[in-house]
């Protein structure tokens, strides 16, 4: 699979008219956009609807954190969408994971599709340092917490989790290879972190062992967005190789 496939482009906007233009500048370019709460608190699923229609492939990350039933009416819903990918929060036990997996089997069963969507954990957000992480109640480093939810997310089915990419490493060695990491917080050569606590470029979290990498800002806030996607695809191209 090409690196640019590899791209998950966020569409961190409030609009499905803006969320359909950044798709459409960058189709070909990137291999996912990241549907979020923003524009799907402002449309609804007709952006991921709109977006699946054109060819594109949806990561629908809503983060669903709530009691098992609920979530696993929810997150078949979603699966009935096709999407690619779908965020829960692990922190949510394991009842719940469990429950979001057979949410998307019974999903991928009505629609007769023989590879279901992919559930994530979420483990800890990329905003939360170590001392954030002691105020909510979370006993040891960003790494323990991080490797602790994860290890629980695969035990009880979840095919990966979103993390950090200062956690990959761990989590890769805790989960083994099959186990997919999507990584959020990445910042290309000099740019800025914005809200992101624990980030890295294109090229480290690659070596470090990510499959995928959530990128918003360096690619949709620049001059040129194609340009900034296939830099980073290019960045990523070299990481892989040499892994």
């Amino acid at each position: 699979m090409p690196a640019k496939d590899k791209i998950i482009v966020a569409l961190d906007v409030s609009s499905a008219d803006a969320a359909l233009r950044v798709a459409q500048t960058l189709h070909g370019h990137v291999g996912m956009f990241k549907v979020g709460k923003e524009v799907f608190t402002a449309v609804g699923p007709a952006v991921a609807r709109n977006l699946l229609a054109e060819g594109n492939k949806v990561f629908l990350d809503l983060k669903f954190h709530d009691i098992p039933n609920t979530v696993r009416a929810a997150v078949q819903q979603a699966g009935m969408l096709g999407v690619s990918l779908l965020t829960i929060h692990a922190s949510g036990g394991r009842k719940m994971i469990a429950a979001a997996v057979e949410g998307v089997r019974a999903a991928a069963k009505t629609r007769g599709d023989a590879s279901p969507t992919r559930v994530l954990g979420v483990t800890a957000l990329t905003s939360l340092r170590a001392e954030d992480l002691a105020e909510i109640g979370f006993q040891g480093s960003p790494e323990e917490v991080v490797v602790r939810l994860a290890r629980l997310a695969q035990s009880a089915g979840a095919d990966g989790v979103v993390a950090s990419p200062r956690e990959i490493a761990v989590i890769r060695q805790a989960c083994g290879p099959n186990f997919l990491i999507v990584t959020p917080g990445i910042r290309p050569g000099a740019g800025t972190s914005d809200d992101q606590a624990r980030t890295a470029t294109p090229e480290s979290a690659i070596r470090a062992g990510a499959d995928y990498l959530v990128i918003g800002r360096p690619i949709t806030g620049a001059a040129d967005p194609v340009a900034a996607a296939d830099a980073i695809a290019a960045e990523m191209e070299n990481a892989f190789r040499s892994r």
